[in-house]
């Protein structure tokens, strides 16, 4: 089932959040990414409805082996091109930046790629 960008962007904020401050709620998400509280609560329900979080009683956000998956996937590939972009010069701000936004559209060949590209540099 092919995810929109939208959607694979929260997976990966509720990921790293999680990762960052040992849980996750709608309000963090809201907060991370600028977004109001009832466009967050929309996606949140959007999400659970697909199967890739679910929302326990005390309104924390986990992700489901789904949702997990993609947001693997997807802070893997941002981390890799935020330290790809860093290392030939681009300034980690912008680098982030940038990486967020190319990691939805590349291909594995093109991740694949890159990554053995840098592990050479280092």
């Amino acid at each position: 089932m092919k995810i929109q960008q939208s959607a694979e962007n929260y997976l990966e904020t509720i990921y790293m959040i999680n990762k960052s401050k040992g849980s996750c709620r709608s309000i963090d998400i809201a907060k991370e990414l600028g977004y109001s509280k009832p466009s967050v609560s929309i996606a949140m329900k959007n999400l659970r409805e697909n199967g890739y979080i679910d929302v326990l009683g005390d309104g924390k956000i986990v992700l489901l082996e789904s949702g997990l998956e993609i947001a693997v996937r997807l802070y893997k590939r941002h981390t890799m091109l935020t330290e790809f972009l860093t290392a030939i010069g681009v300034s980690a701000s912008v680098a982030s930046e940038d990486a967020c936004r190319i990691e939805h559209i590349l291909s594995e060949e093109s991740i694949e790629k890159i990554s053995n590209h840098l592990s050479s540099m280092l």
